[in-house]
């Protein structure tokens, strides 16, 4: 299946993928810390097990990151 990951077209395999799925395929190592959008629209937390992926979505990893002057 062809999924747009951060900007870059993918070939991920699988025919039906969930979020948490991409997730690990991808190696996220703390996908806690990870906020997810499909098609511009935020998933929540708890659907990353079920909210199956189809052919061509753009799914977004927004990453929380601390920091700021001292």
């Amino acid at each position: 299946m062809k999924l747009a990951i951060n900007g870059v077209t993918q070939e991920v395999p699988g025919d039906l993928l969930t979020v948490m799925q991409v997730l690990n395929s991808q190696k996220v190592e703390s996908p806690d810390m990870v906020a997810v959008q499909v098609n511009g629209v935020f998933v929540a937390r708890p659907q990353y097990d079920d909210f199956v992926l189809k052919e061509n979505d753009a799914v977004e990893f927004l990453y929380f990151m601390g920091g700021g002057c001292a």
